[in-house]
Formats: C-alpha cells, sequence, structure tokens
C-alpha cells in the first residue's frame, strides 16, 4: 500500500488510541519517513517541535541541525575506502558526542511535551554516549522519530520498546485480511438494499471504496447474484453463497482469504456506507502496528463495526455457534478488546429499512 494512503489522521488516530508515548516511523531509504514526520510534526504543534534533523548529500557528508538554535555541524564524511554500497560515511566523534548529543539534551529540557528526531540511522548507533541522549530524550519527553530499517541493536531497541508505536512505512498495514458481510437479505428494507441508490453510487459501493488498497486480501461474502456480478466487474474477489447464517458468511470469508499467513482479519458491513476509508485504515494500522488484540470501532460508549481480530482468534470464528457472529467472539474475550473512536455516529449507522436510506440521504445533501 502506498505510504501517502496513510494520512496523517489515520496515524494520530490509531497512535492516540494504543496509549502509547512515543510515536516512530521506520523503513527503508525512500519510505517517505522525513516528508511524513514533518506533516505529523507540524499537527502535533504547528509553531515546530524542538529536537534536530539530520540529512545526508550523497558522496559528500552528513549534517545534524538542532532546531532551538537553528545550528548545523558536519557528523560524518564521505569516504570512499569503506565498503559500499552504503553506510560509507565516516562519523566525526566530536560532533556528534558533543554538539549532538548536547542538542538532544537541550530539547530534553525544551517546554512542551514533545521533541521530533529525524532521523536516527547507523552512524548515530557508532556512539554510545549519542545513544544515551536518545535513551534520556525518551525518558523525558514524547519522541516523534525516524528511525532507519536496519538490523542494528540500538536502532531494534529504540522501535520494540513497550512505549513506542512504531509504524513501518514499508509495509504499513501489514498482512491482514477483510471480509466483507454482504449476505443479509434485506426483509426490512423489502428487498436487496446493497444495489440501492444512495448519492449516484449502490450503497455497498462504498464499504467497496472504503477499504481499497488497504488488505493484502479482501472478499466480499454474498448471497446476491447481483453483487457478485457487481464484484467481479471491479475484479474484487467475491463468494457467492446460498448458506443461511451469519456464522456461515463470516466462515466462507475465512476460508476464502485463507488464514494461514495474514495476522488479522477485518469484518466490514456493507451496509454501513458512511464509513470513512480513513477509520478502516487507523483501525488496520494499529492492528498491524500491534498486533494480538481485537480492535473494533465506537462512538460515545456504544461498540460498532468494524471489528478488526487477530490470528489467535481465527480458531473461533471459523468455528461459531450457527447465526453469530464475530461479535460472539469479542464478547468472550472483553479483557481482549481494544476501542477506536469513530469519526461520528453517521460512521456506524446501518441501513435497515427505506427510511434509514433517506436519512443518509438527507445527511450527504447537507
Amino acid at each position: 500500500m502506498p505510504v501517502s494512503r496513510l494520512t496523517v489522521s489515520c496515524i494520530l488516530r490509531s497512535f492516540r488510541s494504543s496509549g502509547k508515548r512515543h510515536l516512530i516511523l521506520t523503513g527503508d531509504r525512500g519510505s517517505g519517513k522525513s516528508t511524513l514526520l514533518r506533516a505529523l510534526a507540524r499537527e502535533l504543534d504547528p509553531a515546530g517541535l524542538p529536537g534536530i534533523t539530520t540529512w545526508a548529500e550523497k558522496r559528500k557528508g552528513v549534517w545534524l541541525k538542532e532546531h532551538l538554535t537553528g545550528k548545523a555541524v558536519e557528523i560524518g564524511h564521505f569516504d570512499p575506502s569503506l565498503p559500499g554500497p552504503e553506510n560509507r560515511m565516516r562519523p566525526d566523534p566530536e560532533a556528534l558526542t558533543g554538539f549532538g548529543a548536547a542538542a538532544l539534551r537541550r530539547a530534553a529540557q525544551a517546554p512542551g511535551a514533545w521533541v521530533s528526531v529525524d532521523e536516527i540511522g547507523y552512524l548515530e548507533t557508532t556512539f554510545p554516549a549519542y545513544c544515551d541522549a536518545i535513551r534520556e530524550l525518551l525518558d523525558h519527553k514524547r519522541v516523534l522519530a525516524a528511525v532507519r530499517l536496519q538490523k542494528l541493536p540500538f536502532l531494534q531497541e529504540i522501535c520494540s520498546r513497550a512505549d513506542t508505536f512504531c509504524i513501518n512505512l514499508d509495509a504499513p498495514l501489514g498482512q491482514q485480511g477483510c471480509v466483507i458481510m454482504a449476505s443479509g437479505l434485506g426483509r426490512r428494507f423489502g428487498g436487496n438494499k446493497l444495489l440501492a441508490d444512495l448519492a449516484g453510487k449502490p450503497l455497498i459501493q462504498y464499504i467497496l471504496d472504503a477499504t481499497e488498497d488497504a488488505f493484502a486480501r479482501r472478499v466480499v461474502v454474498t448471497c446476491h447474484p447481483e453483487v457478485a456480478e457487481l464484484c467481479r466487474a471491479q475484479r474484487i474477489e467475491v463468494v457467492l453463497h446460498s448458506q443461511p447464517w451469519r456464522s456461515d458468511t463470516v466462515r466462507l470469508g475465512m476460508k476464502a482469504l485463507g488464514t494461514s499467513a495474514l495476522q488479522g482479519v477485518m469484518f466490514c458491513p456493507a451496509d454501513q456506507p458512511l464509513l470513512e476509508q480513513d477509520t478502516v485504515r487507523a483501525l488496520a494500522l494499529w492492528g498491524a502496528c500491534l498486533p494480538g488484540r481485537i480492535r473494533r470501532t465506537i462512538w460515545q460508549g456504544k461498540p460498532g463495526a468494524p471489528v478488526l481480530f487477530p490470528a489467535w482468534a481465527f480458531e473461533e470464528l471459523l468455528h461459531l455457534p450457527q447465526g453469530k457472529g464475530g461479535g460472539a467472539v469479542a464478547k468472550q474475550h472483553p479483557d481482549q478488546v481494544d476501542f477506536l473512536e469513530a469519526c461520528s455516529a453517521a460512521e456506524l449507522a446501518d441501513v435497515d429499512r427505506p427510511e434509514d436510506l433517506e436519512l443518509l440521504r438527507q445527511r450527504i445533501k447537507s
């Protein structure tokens, strides 16, 4: 998934829901860490965050700039004698352990809750005094940082801290699946509501758009041939069935995904058209960064859908009691459920009756 699809709002909603202290962006060269970090920093404090910025110029050197003073120093210079193709900068010990470490300590004492560090790479890890200054900063402030994705002990230590929400921008949403539940018979609506028009689009198109490009695999499970045809026309995987129970829809979706390689599966209702793409991604991002718990949306204390289940719940989802949905698994494990606040009550509103659809039409017009 392109990093550009991860909005600042999506990231901050996931991060704040997690309750973690620090927000770290990691990834390989060119993953967009610095660009995204600057956007996040502006959102956290439009006046600017204290901290440092480092940057490299190819075949020249690496520089470090302190935000508080505006002073910049060269902390490494290109050395063609070093083995390549990467890590060919020779560090300047005095610049890193002197000015660099002091700049971090000054940031730790600056007013405000947050500090920005862009970025931390292999050069900085070669000096214990500089690493200790970063640890001290993490103990005193909330840190927004970009960290190069390399198998170096100090970088791995930072990214794996228990108080850190770490996003790998090379694969921000991990390996997760999505089942779109589209098997309702629409008895109260008086027919197949999923093809009813809402602002020029079939009702089901909204959830198809909201879940686009967010998952390793996605499948629509439906008992309506017309819905199956619409999905196939968009090259969306679909399971057309005639099973009667909600538990059947869950089981068929899980089997179609093939869950052995997935770390989580999100279940999305097809009749919840105002669910925002940002909310789907925020929930998926939270599950990818901190896997292992059930995550679901909520509005003012009322839980709703979608719901994201981790791998340990797959077996229970495959063997639900007849007629039950994934909510039964969440109710069995209330201590394993975390909540993401929806943007509005309308996001969690579903369409059961014609009047529900008319209310949504009025809301969209307004």
